[in-house]
């Protein structure tokens, strides 16, 4: 759904719900792939390597719908020119960067259908929890019962944080890997769950 980055204070920090509870709302967020973007390019400006922040270094050219989607989900794998391989990478207080690997907020690599995003007065940071209840989607109906059941499967882990302004109570953000394809967020995959139910798990 969108880039994330360290935001809160330790003094907002939640105590993990005892048992199952509903009324949850699940986003997801994906790298993106430039491959899959095309139109006009735009030379992006950041930092060339991890530890650094508001850079002003040019990291290349690229379609500017794939820069957008960086940005409004934190990560994107480059497949064109002489960065190819390496990751274009978006925080609120970092910028843009190039990077080896999607990152969460402690700089760990992103692990599709395992980490997860949620603002520290909502779910402490190390938090586990299972999908226990999909609900419903964006127009009110079930959530297709093959899609539920991928989500249901995964064991998630919160180690990431909101961009600050779009997390909020009971809502998670669940990372489910590279885009597979041309318009992608019209896939039943980048979907929003809402009225989920989570399960603390060990």
């Amino acid at each position: 759904m969108a880039g994330v980055t360290a935001c809160a204070t330790p003094e907002t920090r939640a105590s993990d719900p005892p048992a199952e509870s509903s009324g949850w709302t699940a986003t997801v967020y994906y790298t993106a792939v430039e491959s899959f973007h095309h139109g006009p390019r735009r030379t992006v400006r950041g930092c060339p390597r991890l530890d650094c922040d508001h850079g002003r270094d040019d990291l290349g050219s690229y379609p500017e719908d794939f820069a957008k989607a960086v940005r409004d989900e934190g990560t994107g794998r480059i497949t064109d020119g002489p960065r190819r391989g390496r990751y274009l990478n978006w925080s609120h207080d970092v910028g843009y960067w190039l990077d080896t690997a999607p990152r969460d907020t402690a700089g760990r690599p992103l692990r599709p259908w395992v980490s997860a995003a949620a603002d520290r007065s909502v779910l402490a940071p190390g938090h586990r929890f299972t999908i226990t209840r999909c609900g419903n989607d964006d127009d009110g109906a079930a959530i297709e019962a093959r899609i539920c059941a991928r989500f249901r499967s995964s064991r998630w882990t919160v180690v990431d944080e909101f961009t600050p302004g779009l997390g909020g109570p009971r809502h998670i953000d669940l990372y489910i890997g590279e885009e597979t394809g041309p318009d992608f967020t019209e896939s039943p995959l980048y979907t929003t769950l809402h009225g989920a139910s989570l399960r603390p798990s060990s």
